[in-house]
């Protein structure tokens, strides 16, 4: 047993481990920290703990210092490397998660990935707590790299992800994504001057007006990609598949997909008299998703299993799925063009990027990827009348330099997913959650806010 008190044997474990990293990480340059390893268990020239004494009784302050220290550097590690946990706040996944889920989300599933920004302060993604300022210093920029990992995304796949359209964001407003607050602004601007000269303009002169406009009055913060806000869908749509929507219906290379088990529509429910609320909590329909407008009229998410329960209450007289008719444009749906007449419930056909392919740019297929070419892989790209130019050069293609993935949410129409800002890059993957370690109901107080039935449950 004495050879587990050699201070070489000691260096000698560590350094395997620490070999094994630095080949999994693929950068050799951090073989030298084999020299600090050395010191540490052989040599000891340096204190690399220069907070505590060396051969001496610390205070008990000290003690806990140093616990702290190693704590947060260790979860640090934990969480680029393994794992992090995530809450889910927004009802976007519901049935299939729920708000004030916890889920331990795994990064070995896809390989971790390196951070671009690793200075920052511990466990905050992008703002401090209190002093509400940027939690990260852009001194040392790192560009994206994925180690190896378990599998590859497939088709139905729950995935967390950094929000593709948050590069950019309006402080006072972070509900909205900044886009979809110029589109807004510009769109009013149109409208207002239409009406007060019977003329318009190009579309550019009001979106670039309302960037200015935007610019003056908020303020703006521009966010590196692992700043980015994380986000929970399930990945319908992975590079090479064609994707449609047709009458709310998920097509993915001619086959319809599901329903989910758990996956939500809107509902108008015709009633003779209130539900009663219990019958509302029977259901799992939460507080917030009960939208009652007279009486007898109600909109409802609700999964189909729900939906046939309540055409058999006695008091409801109708129930009715709330889609979008084809061909209606919503232009706060992608790639927000008139030449693309999409909605929510009506899309496509879209074929989802793939690296290495090759797509025909011209004016009319510009819309779908000018943000794959200009903000997602780092090109200049500009419009000169009829000419396309990409680097300053005239371009009437394009070869695509990452995969990319089509995400949505399961309660579909009450989710802001890809079918409003598009595609999400492989550079913006975080991860996969793997389990519910814990389950807080909103609505509910005290021991009853825990939903025990979700303890430990394995996200499929």
């Amino acid at each position: 047993m004495n050879i587990l008190k050699n201070n070489y044997f000691k260096f000698g474990i560590a350094a395997i481990f620490y070999i094994l990293w630095v080949i999994w990480v693929g950068n050799f340059w951090l073989l030298i920290g084999l020299g600090i390893i050395f010191d540490i268990y052989v040599t000891k020239k340096v204190n690399w703990a220069f907070w505590k004494k060396r051969n001496e009784e610390n205070s008990a302050f000290i003690e806990w210092l140093d616990a702290l220290i190693f704590a947060i550097i260790a979860v640090t590690l934990i969480n680029i490397f393994f794992f992090q946990n995530f809450r889910i706040p927004t009802g976007s996944m519901e049935k299939s998660l729920l708000i004030g889920d916890h889920l331990f989300v795994s990064k070995l599933s896809y390989g971790p990935r390196l951070p671009n920004t690793p200075l920052s302060f511990p466990f905050t993604q992008h703002t401090l707590p209190l002093v509400k300022s940027k939690s990260y210093l852009e001194w040392i920029k790192w560009p994206y790299k994925r180690l190896a990992g378990f599998s590859k995304i497939k088709n139905n796949d729950i995935v967390v992800f950094n929000f593709p359209a948050g590069d950019t964001v309006v402080i006072e407003n972070q509900a909205q994504s900044y886009y979809s607050i110029i589109r807004s602004e510009a769109s009013g601007l149109k409208e207002l001057e239409k009406s007060q000269h019977d003329s318009t303009r190009q579309d550019d002169y009001y979106w670039n007006r309302a960037r200015q406009k935007i610019l003056e009055n908020k303020t703006i913060v521009y966010r590196p990609v692992d700043r980015r806000d994380n986000y929970i869908k399930r990945c319908v749509g992975i590079p090479g598949d064609i994707l449609e929507i047709k009458e709310g219906k998920l097509i993915i290379n001619g086959n319809e997909q599901g329903p989910f088990e758990y996956q939500q529509l809107n509902y108008m429910v015709n009633t003779t008299s209130r539900i009663n609320p219990k019958a509302f909590d029977r259901l799992d329909i939460a507080l917030s998703d009960r939208h009652s407008f007279s009486a007898n009229l109600y909109i409802l998410p609700l999964t189909k299993n729900n939906a046939d329960k309540l055409k058999e209450f006695s008091n409801v007289k109708s129930l009715q799925k709330i889609l979008k008719e084809p061909g209606e444009y919503a232009k706060y749906i992608f790639p927000h063009d008139p030449m693309y007449p999409w909605n929510e419930d009506n899309f496509g056909p879209l074929t989802i990027p793939a690296k290495g392919t090759t797509v025909q740019l011209t004016l009319k297929t510009l819309p779908l990827y000018e943000r794959i070419i200009d903000a997602y892989e780092g090109n200049d790209l500009e419009v000169n009348k009829d000419q396309i130019l990409i680097n300053g050069n005239p371009a009437s293609e394009y070869t695509f330099k990452m995969d990319y993935y089509w995400l949505m949410g399961d309660n579909r129409h009450n989710s802001a997913d890809s079918r409003f800002w598009g595609f999400v890059p492989e550079d913006h993957i975080v991860g996969r959650p793997v389990i519910i370690w814990l389950s807080l109901d909103k609505d509910k107080k005290f021991l009853g806010k825990i939903r025990w039935y979700r303890l430990f449950k394995i996200i499929r």
